[in-house]
């Protein structure tokens, strides 16, 4: 059974839907890319992404008297939603090497960022409006192609002025309106009805780490467990570009 692909994701479903509980993203990209390493990113796509929409969904109503408003719909929705559909519309010209060795490089470049950043004790400065606007509608590509905006979108909103219950509820307003659209369009090109029966199986394990996350989000020195977790996803990204070129 351990040898079962599908299990293995079920375990990277438990820890990334912990993680996002704890700061608000993290939960497609930790799962999608230890996923990657056993399972087609394709095939994994209409399971996660209506698992990330029942716990966002949860998530933002908890914590809805934080969420920033204003640069939801001045900045990132508009963007983000409208890169999401070109990404969506680019996914059936990437072949699965390519999207792997995409994913794997943004996955790589994104935490090897935030480990030097973390290390060296630099602090994030704000973006010409111009560049996070690009950064944005980037992310929303990404977030098309592989349901993995958040790197791209942290690092365009660097520098904006939020504390981390804020920043939080801000970015699981991202998840779930961008993801519920993924959902829907997984529904209506027929991905979505035959990945129903994993997805009902790995309900729980959401249920345990959202409970988790909530637990651990003000018991936790954030920092280090940051490091944690940018130190898997370096290994991760560099595992799934070397086994896309192979």
């Amino acid at each position: 059974m351990f040898l079962d692909p599908w299990v293995w994701l079920g375990f990277f479903i438990l820890l990334s839907y912990t993680v996002e509980a704890i700061t608000g993203f993290g939960s497609l990209v930790i799962a999608l890319s230890l996923g990657a390493l056993m399972l087609p990113i394709n095939q994994m796509l209409p399971v996660v992404v209506p698992l990330n929409v029942l716990m966002t969904g949860y998530l933002v109503w908890h914590n809805r008297q934080y969420i920033y408003w204003p640069i939801l719909f001045k900045l990132i929705l508009p963007l983000m939603l409208l890169g999401t559909l070109v990404g969506y519309g680019l996914r059936p010209w990437v072949g699965d090497s390519l999207l792997q060795l995409l994913f794997g490089a943004l996955v790589f470049w994104f935490a090897s960022r935030e480990l030097w950043r973390i290390h060296r004790g630099i602090k994030a400065v704000p973006h010409t409006l111009m560049l996070s606007r690009a950064l944005t509608f980037g992310a929303g590509i990404t977030h098309g192609l592989f349901a993995s905006g958040g790197p791209l979108l942290v690092y365009s909103i660097a520098g904006i002025n939020l504390d981390k219950s804020r920043m939080r509820a801000t970015l699981l307003v991202v998840w779930l309106t961008l993801n519920g659209c993924l959902s829907v369009l997984f529904l209506l090109d027929g991905t979505l009805f035959p990945s129903l029966t994993r997805l009902v199986v790995y309900l729980p394990l959401l249920v345990i780490g959202v409970l988790l996350g909530e637990y651990l989000h003000h018991r936790l020195d954030e920092q280090r467990f940051r490091r944690l977790i940018y130190g898997l996803l370096v290994i991760t990204g560099a595992l799934l570009m070397m086994k896309s070129v192979m």
